[in-house]
């Protein structure tokens, strides 16, 4: 929880200095995170601890070059890795993610549910509970099966989550009984 609060301050410096420079953080973010992630080596060079924080810069310095990271966002990941808080990358993209669609008027979300897809009565209808729940902002969810899921929806945006599975009713309910 510390981690995803510390997170959450760095993404919204992140933003707020890539609106000072006119740079969109966040599709910066989501390109290196592609690369990132299309590269296990990549990976281990900079999230692993065996690599110092001087090889680190270095080959993600490269990386950026290739990329076309603005200088904004390569001091910042170079701030990241000089702190060794170069693990929290992750969790800061996806809180500048999350920021920016906010600010674009919408969030990402998913709906969990047994099936293989849902119909579109229940969508519309979770999506318009959870619009209510986010002050009219629009969520855009994502359909996903989940086969740990009896039956019901678990929907989640942001921090926001709507657990309406016959699991968590049950869970309730035996905790109630038991005192817990």
């Amino acid at each position: 929880m510390k981690d995803k609060s510390i997170a959450k301050v760095y993404a919204s410096t992140f933003i707020e200095i890539g609106k000072e420079s006119n740079v969109d953080v966040a599709k910066e973010l989501i390109s290196l995170t592609e690369v990132i992630n299309s590269s296990n080596d990549l990976e281990n060079v900079l999230f692993l601890d065996v690599f110092t924080n001087e090889e680190k810069r270095d080959v993600f310095n490269v990386v950026a070059e290739k990329i076309s990271l603005s200088k904004i966002l390569v001091s910042a990941i170079n701030y990241l890795i000089n702190e060794k808080r170069i693990a929290l990358l992750p969790l800061i993209t996806k809180e500048v993610i999350v920021i920016d669609d906010e600010s674009k008027g919408f969030l990402k979300g998913t709906i969990e549910g047994r099936e293989d897809s849902i119909s579109d009565e229940y969508k519309n209808k979770l999506v318009a509970v959870i619009k209510k729940e986010l002050n009219n902002i629009e969520p855009v969810l994502e359909y996903v099966k989940n086969d740990e899921i009896t039956a019901g929806y678990k929907v989640t945006v942001g921090d926001l989550q709507v657990d309406a599975t016959i699991d968590n009713q049950l869970r309730s309910f035996r905790d109630s009984v038991l005192g817990k």
